[in-house]
């Protein structure tokens, strides 16, 4: 714990802070000892997170503005400016009880919908945008209000240097960013379950074991920026974007913010805040309430508002959370993997299925603590994140299960017996567990939905097209209604074609071109041009910083100037190449990265970010622009022109 403080907060406000949050601990520990907390109905709610997204199915940075529509107290800001979050009134947990929570979420997203459309934006539930781009995640994009940017500021701050994201799954993301807003791509359907204080550590033990089986269902997050990840990127993606560690000289076990746990539970909730505390310092600092035990010996009930405060920035993926409502306190586990969406309908049933398999758990086998070691339920976790209903889990029987046989075999009927001692009815019992019995059976969760759509494609159009086309069948489809095992896969054609989606150089440039390092051989560079069918390479240094350009007529000039390339000497490619080419950003505006070619009179373009090149646009990459420009000009089909050009042997 010797990271330093939070700029803006100096060493004492936040000891002062740290002494309210442990006399917090201390008065919840003395509440729960005299019977403070709420020991009777069992309650649940959820809270919905959505993306806003306006022109060609982007991110669109419009939730103040529906907000200010909406007028709801229902609804508030998210991290971003492109996420909203609608919050569920909490349900007594008894028949007719789903049905009242798909009612709910019908109508607040209906609200949202209708609001979002008057500001020019739509309504879209998804784990991680398909259209999302990294110069969406800016401090440009962050809500501004002060706890974001205090977050931000302080496990900035914390971490000592930039975030560090690398996932990889089938393809791979490995990129550097200078702030929390990662955290932005995610949106999930937070579930939450009311328990008393005695049943806690059973029920939140079983939460932990129900976890890793429910996600395997519920995966819809395969797609970030454009590369395969993750079934649940989400997962991975949430842990490191908020990652205050940094490397060490040694093999330091540090604890990541983002986490699943240690441990099971032993004997009370107050375990996990010890731990937390333990493990993580205080990031932000509210106004000192009032002392608690001043207040409880009062015949007061506290609100805990430090210990509150200080919980909201730790993120266990079931997390304990403390509240007080009217003049009662309760105690609740929030299950925050489950991604948002497919539809209203799968997650409702995403929510039947954990609440079920935790109350269903408890009753018929009792303590996990007792049937399984706690790192196997952990690895069930990161396995289901990864694979989906493709994983392997361990269960307490101590076989290996596929996800799909557990579930169907033994999980299903395990959570219908939970749901049926809470009182649920049966035909919403059948409703709901009916859906997730089809989407495992069929294999078809919202990940393989998106997976299967991306190859049906079968690589036509760019790829910002193909994300587009997602987003936009995600927004057709979720009106419908129905759940994502009976959707069609998304069409290209359904993303509104190239107009909608090469506003930008970073939705079109090629982020994997072959480059060369300053120092090698010219004649190995002029090699892989030739065998490559390639005009242009970018040359870096060992740094991996852009220095210059190689091209066809670099080669010629120096097959002029010196006779023929190999004349008995060694040439660097840095003896022959433009050095201090022009280059763009990522976030360069296509037709102004269209200008600056034209006007140059160059056929090539690096796409530079921090000195070090992200990309290469060449004019090749124009070429559907140009096409579809001249159509609407000639007013005639060129699709023949098209081919004729597509076809040719020259790339980048």
């Amino acid at each position: 714990m010797s990271a330093p403080f939070p700029e803006g907060l100096d060493p004492e406000t936040i000891r002062v802070f740290t002494r309210a949050v442990l006399r917090d601990l201390q008065a919840l520990e003395r509440m729960l000892a005299e019977g403070l907390v709420e020991d009777g109905p069992r309650r649940f709610g959820a809270e919905q997170e959505l993306f806003l997204v306006g022109d060609g199915w982007r991110p669109s940075p419009v939730a103040p503005r529906v907000l200010e529509i909406l007028s709801d107290d229902s609804f508030t800001p998210e991290l971003a400016l492109f996420n909203l979050e609608a919050n569920l009134a909490p349900e007594l947990l008894n028949e007719g009880a789903f049905h009242r929570i798909e009612a709910q979420l019908e109508s607040l997203v209906g609200k949202a919908r209708v609001a979002a459309r008057e500001a020019g934006a739509e309504v879209i539930l998804c784990g991680t945008l398909p259209t999302l781009v990294k110069s969406d995640m800016t401090l440009d994009n962050i809500t501004p209000h002060p706890r974001y940017r205090a977050l931000n500021d302080a496990l900035t701050a914390m971490r000592g240097e930039q975030y560090h994201l690398r996932i990889e799954g089938a393809d791979e993301l490995m990129i550097r960013h200078d702030s929390v807003m990662l955290e932005a791509c995610n949106t999930s359907c937070q579930v939450h379950l009311q328990v008393s204080p005695a049943e806690f550590p059973l029920l939140y033990n079983a939460a932990q074991l129900a976890l890793a089986p429910v996600l395997a269902a519920s995966v819809n997050s395969p797609v970030l920026f454009g590369r395969r990840l993750w079934a649940e990127t989400r997962i991975a993606l949430f842990q490191q974007s908020l990652d205050t560690r940094s490397a060490t000289p040694y093999m330091r076990d540090l604890a990541p913010r983002v986490r699943f746990g240690e441990e099971w539970v032993k004997a009370s909730v107050t375990e996990l805040f010890a731990q937390d505390l333990a493990r993580f310092r205080v990031l932000l600092a509210g106004p000192i309430p009032p002392d608690p035990m001043r207040e409880l010996d009062e015949g007061k009930l506290p609100r805990l508002a430090a210990l509150q405060l200080y919980n909201s920035t730790i993120y266990r993926w079931n997390r304990p959370c403390f509240g007080v409502k009217g003049d009662t306190a309760h105690l609740r586990i929030e299950s925050r993997a489950l991604p948002s969406g497919p539809s209203i309908i799968d997650e409702v049933a995403n929510a039947a299925l954990w609440t079920g398999l935790v109350l269903g758990i408890s009753t018929e086998l009792g303590d996990p603590a007792r049937l399984l070691p706690f790192g196997e339920a952990k690895g069930n976790f990161l396995s289901a994140a990864r694979e989906g209903l493709s994983a392997g889990i361990r269960w307490v029987d101590g076989k290996m299960w596929s996800a799909p046989d557990l579930l169907l075999e033994v999980l299903l009927p395990l959570a219908r017996t939970g749901l049926e001692g809470a009182g649920v009815g049966e035909d919403e019992i059948s409703r709901y567990l009916g859906v997730i019995q089809a989407r495992v059976s069929t294999r078809r969760t919202g990940a393989r939905w998106i997976l299967d759509s991306l190859e049906g494609m079968g690589g036509r159009g760019k790829l910002s097209e193909q994300m587009a086309a997602l987003t936009a069948a995600m927004a057709s489809r979720q009106a419908g209604g129905g759940p994502v095992h009976e959707w069609l896969p998304a069409r290209l054609e359904e993303g509104g074609g190239w107009t909608h989606t090469f506003m930008r150089v970073e939705q079109y440039m090629d982020t994997r071109p072959v480059t060369v390092n300053e120092d090698e051989l010219l004649d190995l560079a002029a090699f892989v041009m030739d065998r490559e069918g390639i005009r242009h390479i970018p040359v870096e240094d060992r740094d991996h910083r852009l220095v210059g350009l190689l091209s066809y007529r670099c080669l010629l000039r120096s097959l002029a100037e010196r006779g023929h390339l190999n004349a008995g000497e060694a040439l660097p490619v840095r003896d022959v190449m433009e050095k201090n080419p022009l280059t763009v950003a990522p976030e360069t505006p296509t037709m102004e990265a269209i200008e600056i070619m034209r006007r140059e009179r160059i056929a090539c373009l690096p796409v530079v970010q921090e000195e070090r090149l992200v990309g290469l646009v060449t004019e090749r990459d124009f070429m559907p622009i140009a096409y579809e420009l001249l159509e609407e000009h000639l007013g005639r089909n060129t699709r023949g022109l098209d081919t004729r050009l597509s076809t040719g042997e020259e790339g980048q």
